[in-house]
């Protein structure tokens, strides 16, 4: 299934809010009584090394965007979703982190991964402090030539970046980032001889580790991205406790690459309809692999997993 029909079937699944649900209007403050899950790893839970949140669902067809804070202060984001996904983002950071932003990542230049950063960028540039803002994409030539479908959706994003008036640079392969308790490191860069599922395949990981916990971060990597990740970086780089599940969680990597990571916790940046397959006419009833991706999760005994449907996700490190 290409990118347009993964949006647009995304669009036509039901976003009905059950009682409690996360609201879905713009501007929602975060501290409302939306669901919520906080969940523990850290040795002293009043005093952790970090803070993870994964944003929910704010009616939006699928997103990712999560923020980090560390014991010593730092912030760090990773992508934040839609346009409309930026107010709630602005609210939680400037509530939990004193609106400042040491380093915002973005993994791949598709619009539910960058188009918050973008619409900052347009509209509300200087309502936090970000030191530096990381990315690394292929020229907007490149983009447009290999997914056609995503010419106007790649051109927004870059418009907007092209507005941005703080520091931006891209991260090297094999740099780390030092936050205190956090070390980030970068994992790999694009390939531009990648150009099946392009985007997708020229998406920046991560490797987070704090307190004694691994963390991967994949963005949207496919099948040919994530076996070039493996040559690139090997399993004793990708075994990590926390896996972010590649592409939503569905059509992403290759089961064997989740056999190198296998991991405890699941991390899924995946709204109810794609975690259930639900295409408007039930349970199963699209196109989506995310089933079949939990399966795998199941065969490699995965203990936990975080779902953006569930609410604001919050974990202690």
């Amino acid at each position: 299934m290409d990118r347009r029909a993964f949006l647009s079937l995304g669009l036509a699944a039901p976003f009905a809010l059950k009682a409690g649900a996360a609201k879905a209007e713009i501007g929602v403050d975060y501290t409302a009584e939306d669901p919520s899950i906080t969940a523990s790893y850290a040795k002293d839970p009043n005093n952790p090394e970090m803070v993870l949140w994964q944003l929910p669902d704010v009616g939006t067809p699928q997103k990712m965007a999560y923020v980090m804070r560390t014991r010593e202060g730092k912030t760090v984001v990773f992508d934040g979703g839609f346009e409309k996904d930026i107010p709630y983002l602005i609210d939680l950071i400037k509530t939990e982190c004193g609106g400042r932003v040491d380093a915002w990542f973005l993994t791949h230049a598709h619009g539910d991964h960058c188009m918050a950063i973008s619409e900052y960028a347009k509209n509300h540039q200087g309502e936090l402090d970000i030191e530096t803002l990381y990315y690394n994409f292929p020229s907007q030539e490149w983009l447009d030539e290999t997914e056609k479908g995503s010419v106007k959706e790649t051109a927004g994003i870059l418009e907007g970046l092209a507005l941005y008036k703080g520091a931006t640079r891209a991260p090297e392969v094999n740099e780390v980032f030092d936050f205190g308790s956090l070390k980030i490191k970068c994992l790999n860069d694009y390939d531009e001889k990648l150009t099946m599922n392009s985007i997708n395949n020229s998406s920046i990981c991560f490797r987070l580790d704090v307190a004694e916990k691994s963390i991967l971060i994949l963005g949207d990597l496919g099948v040919e991205g994530g076996d070039r990740l493996v040559e690139m970086q090997g399993p004793e780089v990708l075994k990590c406790d926390f896996c972010q599940m590649a592409h939503h969680g569905q059509n992403g990597v290759r089961k064997e690459f989740y056999e190198i990571v296998k991991p405890s916790v699941c991390l899924w940046p995946t709204p109810r309809w794609l975690w259930h397959v639900d295409s408007g006419k039930g349970y199963g009833s699209g196109p989506w692999a995310t089933l079949k991706t939990r399966a795998w999760m199941d065969e490699l005994e995965a203990e936990t997993h975080f779902v953006m449907k569930d609410g604001l996700i919050k974990i202690l490190f």
